[in-house]
């Protein structure tokens, strides 16, 4: 698949569960962690879904002037590192919207890969909702996440400090 399209499950226009305010969220397709009790096992299959085009998502993210921000959800975003870096780019350069990425797999696991696509989604994500979701440690009173082991990490704050800064949710 090239780099100009990502392989999605679905899309949600206007979510109020993935992040603050209203976000278009995108959700991909694939994920090597086969959690027990995810919420969206059908988009664990590689070869499921559907392409979109970056430049169609775009489209119809620059559309709605009431969205805060966009995230990356899935299925595992991480799988789909370069494509999603190429459409966080470009939100980043033609939007004021943050960014917000879900991943199975925690932020120094992620770092931890070396792989360069995975580190420039990184750059580029501005809240990270890291760790496998554990439905032992299911909490519904969690903003953002399903599991207590996630974190939700203020990656600007993080990359400041030079180290993982959680975000307090308070806004």
């Amino acid at each position: 698949m090239a780099c100009t399209e990502l392989q999605l499950a679905g899309t949600e226009s206007e979510s109020i569960v993935d992040g603050r305010g209203f976000r278009y969220t995108v959700f991909v397709q694939g994920c090597p962690h086969d959690c027990p009790g995810c919420q969206n096992p059908q988009t664990h299959d590689f070869s499921g879904g559907y392409p979109v085009s970056i430049e169609k998502l775009l489209g119809e993210i620059k559309q709605n002037p009431l969205l805060r921000g966009v995230t990356f959800s899935g299925g595992e975003p991480f799988s789909q590192a370069a494509g999603l870096a190429k459409l966080a780019e470009r939100i980043k350069a033609e939007t004021k919207l943050d960014i917000t990425a879900y991943s199975g797999w925690t932020y120094e696991q992620l770092l931890q890969s070396g792989k360069p696509e995975v580190l420039h989604l990184l750059s580029l994500v501005d809240y990270l909702i890291d760790g496998p979701y554990m439905e032992s440690l299911r909490d519904l009173t969690l903003k953002f996440r399903g599991s207590s082991n996630q974190r939700v990490i203020d990656l600007n704050a993080t990359r400041r400090e030079g180290h993982v800064v959680l975000d307090n949710l308070d806004d």
